[in-house]
Formats: structure tokens, C-alpha cells, sequence
């Protein structure tokens, strides 16, 4: 049975190419970045060509990019990093009720050392309100945190005004780019992006990589103890190969940029279209302009998701109902709640990311057995 695989927003298969350039430091140039002899500096000179890539893709410094083990501890370190070393400065970071978990977390944690967090709503599209994040800022905030790009809905956030409101106010600003890389253009000095993370599997690179960008001059706490890696800011042995991968992705994807997003635009829009004029009782959910060009996010009314998706993977067809971070997790997503999503369709929720293997046939094939099965 054929395999169709449409959750590219929970991870993507990995690139040939990237693989091969992996491949090597598997096996013949297996030294420790950290040493001095020529199997160390081979290793650490593949680092650097890495970090090269990363800040070209984003307009950064090559000394402003940190390597991490994912997403999640990129937000944990900007977020916590930031907050321990800057507590002298205030103690009230403000984000949105709809970041992943990683974001929310580390500001739950926060709050229970004493931080104040303002958690802002969104509105039907999942957009936030600029005035009110104006409202809510004191003169004890420090940083302000928020997406990029929403993993479940796919909305676009208003980017560079919550910079620019940032900077008016000498407030910190970080966002979680996960989903964005390689679906939006990014240049962090245009932006006035202080603090970006990202994760390799996010973008044809392997699983068990990351990176942070933080801005020079920004100070942060390291969270780890241990090694003096990452100038002394993450402690632990390189993931070399992981590191040499994320670099080689990233590099592929912006030079691809053109052709993988219109790609991604004409399969979802396809699909979205299909199902709008063939099948009753759906809404889409998230922006319709503002949105990532893969991401299509329906639900249908009165339909038992989990049991949609048991019955797509029946057919080879791989898809999700949300957040792949929160699969095990019996409560509504937190995303559609803050949306005001009815109850009647919050639970039948089908999330789609398309990727750059998949087709229109593919596509056709999917909305024809979501009829049958919805039927």
C-alpha cells in the first residue's frame, strides 16, 4: 500500500541530499568538535559551514546562532534564558494563548518562580491583538514571546509590528519560527527579530536538531551545566552530523524557496477547495491570507476525529488532528478553544500540511476517501 503522507508540520521524511552530506561524520570524520587534532577541527570546521548557512538563511551573524537538540529547548533557553539573567530588569514576559507547549510551559514555569505572564487572546483567525498587547505592557516587562507561525491553524502573526512595538518599548522580542522556516522569508535585522528558534525536521533536516538566534548583546543564562560548547551557552557534546544536516536543509530551502511554496499554495488551495464545494459541514480554520502555504486546517461537524484519522491510515493516508506535541493529550486543543471553534466541530478537526513530494493525485485521493468516510 502506498504511503501519502500529509503532516509535513509535524516532521518531513530527510532530504537525500542532506544525508549525504550527514553520512560522513557517522563514520570517517567521527571527532569531537571539542579537540584539537585534525578529526576534531574537521569536525568543527563542518560546524561552522553549518552556522554560515543558518545565519544566511535569516540575515544573522554567524556568532548570534546557538545549536540545540530542537525546537522545544531553543524556546526553553531564549524564554528561561533570557528571564534568569534579566530578572533584575523586571519580572513580566508577555505572550499568546495559543504558542506550543514549549512556549507556554517554560512560562508557566516562570510564573511559578515568581514571573508575571500575560497570556493574550486571538481573535477568529488566530491573530492577536496589537492594542492589546500595547495594554499590556509595564514597566516591568522584559520580553515579549510570540509564534511566528501557528503549528496547528497555520496563521501568520503580525511579526514585524510586535518588533516594532518591542523596540519602541526596549522590550525583548522573541518568536518561535518553527513552522515558518522555509514556508515565509525571514531576515531577523530587517525584522528586528531579538530572539528566533528553529528546528531541523521542520525542514527536510533530521530529527534531534535546532538552533536559537539571539541577536548580540543580548544576554541570556546558560540551563545547562556541563561543557563550555555554543560559547558557553549550551553545555554537551555537538550533534555533528545533526548540525551539518540542519545546515545543508536550510540552505536547500531558501534556495528553493519560489517553486516548494507555490507548490505547497496549489496543493492546499486544490484540496481546500475540493472539500469546501464536496463536502457539507466543514470550517476551516485560521487566516485565509496570512497563512502558512501548506497548512489547511478543516474541521467537519459532528465527526469523532480520532476515529477519522484511524480510518484515513486504513488507506496509507497520514494526517493529524493538531499538534503533534500533544497527541496524548485527551483535552481540546488549546489553539481551536482560544479561537472560539464550536464545540461541534472542535472535535472533528482534520490538520493537513503538504510537502514537496506530495501531488495533486495525491490530493484527489485524499478528499476522495474523506467523503467516503465522512459519508
Amino acid at each position: 500500500m502506498k504511503i501519502r503522507y500529509f503532516d509535513h508540520a509535524a516532521t518531513t521524511p530527510v532530504r537525500e541530499e542532506v544525508v549525504k552530506e550527514m553520512l560522513p561524520f557517522f563514520g570517517i570524520e567521527y571527532g569531537n568538535a571539542s579537540v584539537m587534532y585534525s578529526l576534531g577541527r574537521n569536525a568543527k570546521k563542518a560546524m561552522k559551514q553549518a552556522r554560515e548557512r543558518v545565519a544566511r538563511a535569516i540575515n544573522a551573524d554567524i556568532n548570534e546562532i546557538y545549536f540545540t537538540s530542537c525546537g522545544s529547548e531553543s524556546d526553553n533557553l531564549a524564554i528561561k534564558g533570557f528571564a534568569y539573567e534579566n530578572k533584575n530588569k523586571g519580572n513580566h514576559i508577555i505572550t499568546s494563548k495559543i504558542e506550543h507547549h514549549a512556549v507556554l510551559d517554560s512560562c508557566k514555569t516562570l510564573e511559578n518562580q515568581g514571573f508575571k505572564v500575560t497570556y493574550l487572546g486571538v481573535d477568529e483567525n488566530g491573530k492577536i491583538n496589537l492594542e492589546e498587547l500595547i495594554n499590556s505592557i509595564t514597566n516591568q516587562t522584559i520580553l515579549i514571546t510570540i509564534m511566528f507561525a501557528n503549528n496547528e491553524i497555520g496563521t501568520i502573526e503580525p511579526v514585524e509590528e510586535i518588533a516594532k512595538i518591542a523596540k519602541e518599548k526596549n522590550i525583548v522580542f522573541h518568536t518561535d519560527a518553527v513552522q515558518a522556516i522555509g514556508n515565509a522569508k525571514i531576515d531577523v535585522k530587517k525584522m528586528d527579530i531579538d530572539m528566533l528558534s528553529l528546528s531541523g525536521h521542520k525542514f527536510y533536516a533530521p530529527k534531534g536538531v535546532g538552533a536559537l538566534y539571539v541577536k548580540n548583546g543580548i544576554n541570556f543564562k546558560k540551563l545547562q551545566d556541563g561543557g563550555e560548547q555554543e560559547s558557553n551557552k549550551r553545555a554537551g557534546t555537538e550533534n555533528v552530523a545533526g548540525i551539518v544536516g540542519l545546515g545543508k536543509a536550510i540552505e536547500l530551502i531558501y534556495n528553493e524557496y519560489d517553486w516548494y511554496n507555490e507548490k505547497l499554495k496549489i496543493l492546499r488551495n486544490h484540496y481546500m477547495d475540493r472539500v469546501k464545494k464536496e463536502i457539507d459541514n466543514i470550517k476551516i480554520n485560521g487566516d485565509l491570507i496570512d497563512r502558512l502555504p501548506g497548512n489547511a486546517n478543516i474541521s467537519f461537524r459532528n465527526v469523532n476525529g480520532s476515529e477519522l484519522l484511524f480510518e484515513l491510515d486504513k488507506y496509507g493516508i497520514c494526517a493529524s488532528a493538531g499538534s503533534a506535541c500533544s497527541t496524548s493529550n485527551p483535552e481540546p486543543s488549546h489553539v481551536l478553544t482560544a479561537i472560539g471553534l464550536d464545540k461541534e466541530y472542535i472535535g472533528g478537526t482534520l490538520r493537513v500540511s503538504f510537502g514537496k513530494d506530495n501531488s495533486i493525485d495525491d490530493v484527489d485521493f485524499l478528499v476522495n476517501r474523506l467523503k467516503e468516510i465522512i459519508k
